[in-house]
């Protein structure tokens, strides 16, 4: 007689990992908005590249049909988009992105940061769970935390061509000066105490009374809670001075500072 040897069980875990994803909500008219799209890629060329976008269709609510052209559009252009975000219940076919349920607006988590190198550096996944075989997901009580306050990364060494700074926490200072092809993208404000010849955005998660402060403009772009402003938009007379860029009454304005 024999007898099989028992089976090895190993648990099994789940893990949840949570990311901060660009959002695109068109508008109508779609054709204008797609143009106004276009000139930011033009401006910005390799913008989206590799970073994960969310279509939110609510403002714009086109038909079923609509959404898999749209999504065709942007993908010409170098887009990828992750998800879409649609309220009720509207079915897509399975060829489109899934829908997301219960997005909420990224209030935490420092997700890129300079190391001492000024490397930009992964801080780790904001979030994760596990559960082992027989225990689902939810048994697992939430712990209760306290927010973090906000806080200012300060970045020490020049941001140099192809690197990234994005702190969702606050304000961001850097003390040496951002290369052409870089960019800074900020929860709060943007100080740079060299010169800055990349992209900074500001107030990226609706923070609209954010500003950006540089002692020398030669920015590719500056943007205030979305709002921006291109090289080529700019009064020639700002180049290579010290300047802030702030919203006022919804319209981005880029005066001289000393």
């Amino acid at each position: 007689m024999t007898f099989a040897a028992p089976l090895e069980t190993k648990s099994i875990r789940f893990r949840a990992r949570s990311f901060v994803a660009f959002t695109l909500t068109p508008e109508a008219p779609l054709s204008a908005w797609l143009e106004s799209l276009d000139r930011w890629i033009g401006n910005s060329p390799g913008y989206f590249a590799g970073r994960p976008v969310v279509l939110n269709l609510n403002t714009l609510k086109p038909e079923v049909g609509q959404i898999e052209a749209l999504v065709a559009e942007l993908g010409l252009r170098g887009i990828r988009i992750y998800a879409i975000e649609l309220d009720g219940n509207t079915a897509l076919e399975p060829n489109l992105p899934p829908v997301l349920i219960g997005a909420k607006e990224a209030t935490a988590g420092l997700l890129m940061q300079a190391d001492a190198k000024g490397r930009p550096e992964e801080t780790g996944k904001a979030e994760e769970g596990m559960a082992e075989q027989g225990k689902q997901p939810e048994d697992r009580q939430p712990e209760d935390r306290q927010p973090e306050a906000p806080a200012t990364l300060m970045v020490k060494t020049p941001i140099r061509s192809g690197q990234s700074v994005f702190h969702a926490h606050g304000d961001v200072i850097v003390l040496g000066s951002v290369a052409s092809g870089s960019e800074i993208v900020a929860a709060g404000s943007i100080h740079v105490y060299g010169t800055l010849r990349g992209r900074a955005s500001a107030g990226v998660l609706g923070h609209s009374a954010a500003r950006i402060f540089c002692r020398k403009n030669e920015a590719e772009l500056l943007s205030v809670d979305g709002w921006y402003c291109t090289a080529e938009e700019m009064e020639p007379s700002l180049r290579g001075k010290a300047v802030q860029a702030f919203l006022e009454k919804d319209t981005l304005r880029i005066a001289p500072f000393s």
